[in-house]
């Protein structure tokens, strides 16, 4: 029942990333870029989505690590920023669709939870729908954190000098391996993990009855 559960997580994981990642193409094709459209990335159909390492890999690693915070990813949408009819304003946009998906799929589901719990209290339909709070969240807050290249950074980017911001996004050549570092060694009792954990749970304590 255990591995049932934790494949259940896996797929709203792998639909969820991928909706995040949609949303990014979606948004930047009404902003000038057609690239993610033409790309055929626009598309429910998880095949052109799918990242071997972080679809797949990672997050099944995190689930049968125990780890408390389990994440991943779609392969990222291509944007070409250079289309956008207003810069790095429109990038910020574009950036923040992402989690902004994740967010609105969290809160339906959570709305989903007070409903069921009064009209239709099934255990294994609350718990899925917890589940799609759970990682929805995650998804938001992991991405929102601003160290490039994840879309929290794109948004801080565009509160700084150009110069500035593009010597800040430039991090991202080696932005995921400090995401790693930060996530696995806790660097004087900070813990990013437990952090975005916190986060999770405090978003949870208010959404959820």
């Amino acid at each position: 029942m255990e591995l049932f559960f934790l494949l259940i997580s896996l797929v709203i994981l792998v639909f969820s990333a991928i909706l995040h990642e949609v949303a990014h193409g979606f948004v930047a094709d009404r902003f000038g870029d057609p690239t993610a459209r033409l790309m055929g990335r626009l598309t429910l159909n998880p095949k052109p989505h799918i990242d071997p390492m972080m679809t797949i890999f990672l997050p099944l690693l995190l689930l049968f690590s125990g780890s408390p915070v389990i994440f991943g990813g779609a392969k990222p949408v291509p944007v070409d920023p250079y289309n956008f009819r207003e810069g790095r304003k429109d990038m910020a946009l574009v950036s923040l669709a992402g989690p902004g998906t994740n967010i609105i799929l969290a809160v339906s589901a959570a709305l989903l939870i007070r409903l069921f719990s009064v009209i239709a209290p099934i255990d294994f339909v609350l718990y899925f729908l917890g589940i799609v709070v759970h990682i929805n969240l995650l998804l938001a807050i992991f991405n929102l954190l601003p160290i490039p290249p994840l879309d929290g950074s794109k948004i801080v980017a565009l509160l700084l000098p150009e110069k500035d911001a593009r010597a800040y996004l430039n991090i991202g050549n080696m932005g995921m391996a400090i995401l790693f570092f930060l996530l696995f060694f806790p660097i004087g009792g900070f813990s990013l993990g437990s952090f975005i954990f916190r986060l999770v749970e405090l978003s949870k304590s208010i959404l959820l009855p």
